[in-house]
């Protein structure tokens, strides 16, 4: 049985990479907002009057991503475009996802605006000048945030189209939107996901000294779940199914 054939498996590898994203921002937060390093012009970088650090770290770190093959995997796309060609070959499972283009899922804006949007939530305000730690974490953050929300976009849409094919192709066909919607929510799912990222956040921070790490309350992250991961997951598995190759 292919490692991603069941969607238990599926939601056990999305269960691990919340553990990663609670870490990177955990870690994000140590620093404070530091609002220059999203500000265009305010780089350092001579000639960059148009781009903020954070955007310039993005783009190098995913120029030495797509050399390696990092984007040749569906759940891993891209914030940038024109990126270099892959230097090496990648081989995994086509069998796993039933699509032409996985740029046709790609949600990296709304991601990248939702993330810009919790920093102030996330973080002390004010600035502490560690501009390169902070677009380090930042970069490491998103790009885990983006991974999980495409990874359940495909690997969930597609095996949650395999239980009910026929249902999915019509509401598909009829571009119905609001019906696919409501066949792919799962609420206790979802609110079994939420409890345990309250908990995982909690217990991480159990042990650290206040005196010198910030501590996160448990609901920033909880919120940020459940207002922007989780609703984007669902549009990308919209997405999914509206672009998936027909039987």
């Amino acid at each position: 049985m292919n490692e991603l054939s069941s969607l238990e498996s599926i939601a056990a590898h999305l269960e691990a990479l919340e553990e990663t994203i609670i870490s990177r921002l955990l870690e994000r937060a140590q620093f404070c907002e530091n609002l220059r390093v999203y500000q265009p012009g305010q780089s350092g970088f001579s000639g960059e009057s148009d781009r903020c650090l954070f955007d310039i770290r993005l783009r190098y770190q995913e120029e030495i991503d797509s050399k390696f093959g990092r984007f040749c995997v569906p759940e891993e796309r891209p914030f940038n475009k024109d990126l270099p060609v892959t230097h090496r070959q990648v081989l995994f499972s086509k069998m796993d996802v039933a699509i032409d283009d996985y740029e046709k899922v790609n949600l990296t804006d709304a991601i990248r605006s939702s993330y810009f949007e919790l920093i102030p939530i996330l973080c002390r305000p004010g600035d502490d000048g560690q501009y390169g730690s902070t677009v380090e974490y930042d970069v490491s953050a998103v790009q885990a945030i983006s991974r999980r929300i495409h990874f359940g976009s495909m690997y969930i849409a597609e095996r949650k189209y395999r239980e009910n094919p026929a249902v999915f192709r019509k509401l598909a066909e009829c571009n119905d939107t609001q019906g696919i919607l409501e066949r792919i929510t799962r609420k206790s799912v979802e609110d079994l996901i939420i409890t345990r990222i309250r908990g995982k956040t909690y217990s991480t921070q159990a042990c650290i000294n206040r005196l010198i790490r910030h501590f996160v309350d448990p609901e920033i992250i909880v919120n940020f779940y459940q207002n922007t991961i989780i609703p984007l997951t669902k549009k990308g598995e919209i997405l999914y199914i509206l672009n998936r190759l027909k039987d």
